[in-house]
């Protein structure tokens, strides 16, 4: 494999829309058009920002990658030594053209959450912070990446935290902390004999299992308060829960076999982003 292409791998492509998606959607529902903030913030948001996040996240996991058979495919690169600092390089510089013009177009309020934002992606992975191995935290942090690109374009163009707002916000991030928890379950082989923490690493990946169906009921009760039709994005909850439900009784000893369900997430993704562009276009269009 080609360096620009361990590089691009390592950036996780079919998940580059999981954080663009959250900020262009929302941009586009508060100002209605595909301006220019709209462009650089979506592009910023597709690929700097994963770059910088999985980027980071392959250097400084790979001892524990060795022992993970998930890494050299769609679910992450297994990048050598030699690519360590490129990488690094790469995940630094890439997103400097367009951070300039969004602290430029943006207020101090934006600014303070992309920064915030950023920050969170760099305490995740990196050497002496790593967010990732305190258990629990792993989980806030790695919903917050996808969060908070939403939170950024609201602030962005002016918009307040409202209580319909949270509400959305607040069932998005429980849904965001559940995926990452079931995708931790299959590690905890890996994890454990690399020494790294998790939050399936300490409750067992049974327990870790049933947190995370527990954290999508929650997410999906949540939009069940929200005005119609809404709460038709609740249905989506069921599909996720479905995945997670064969492995309610996993062992530790078997949970790697739970990737089997995980490798349908890359499709729920797109079909839940689906669900969710269609029911909040016709929100929008009844709310005027």
């Amino acid at each position: 494999m080609s360096a620009l292409r361990t590089l691009v791998v390592s950036s996780r492509p079919l998940s580059w829309v999981n954080t663009a998606f959250p900020f262009g959607l929302t941009y586009y529902l508060f100002v209605g058009e595909f301006d220019a903030l709209f462009v650089v913030g979506s592009l910023f948001f597709l690929i700097p920002y994963n770059v910088l996040m999985y980027g980071i996240n392959d250097v400084f996991d790979y001892e524990s990658d060795l022992r993970n058979p998930r890494k050299g495919g769609v679910e992450g690169a297994l990048l050598p030594p030699e690519l360590h600092r490129p990488m690094l390089l790469v995940s630094t510089l890439l997103p400097l053209p367009f951070l300039v013009p969004l602290v430029a177009w943006g207020s101090v309020a934006s600014t303070g959450v992309l920064a915030l934002a950023l920050f969170f992606v760099v305490a995740y992975s990196a050497k002496n912070i790593r967010f990732k191995e305190v258990p629990f935290v792993d989980s806030v942090t790695s919903s917050l990446h996808f969060v908070m690109p939403a939170i950024f374009a609201m602030t962005l163009v002016g918009e307040g935290l409202t209580p319909l707002a949270l509400t959305l916000l607040g069932s998005f991030f429980f849904w965001g902390m559940a995926s990452h928890a079931f995708g931790a379950v299959q590690d905890v082989a890996a994890d454990r004999e690399a020494g790294v923490g998790s939050i399936a690493t300490v409750i067992g990946a049974k327990g870790t299992v049933r947190f995370a169906i527990g954290l999508y009921v929650l997410a999906g009760l949540l939009l069940l308060v929200t005005p119609w039709p809404l709460p038709l994005i609740a249905l989506v909850v069921i599909l996720y829960v479905g995945a997670l439900a064969p492995w309610w009784s996993v062992s530790d000893e078997d949970s790697w076999k739970a990737n089997r369900s995980w490798r349908w997430f890359l499709g729920l993704n797109f079909v839940a982003g689906a669900v969710v562009v269609l029911v909040l276009f016709e929100w929008w269009q009844v709310t005027g």
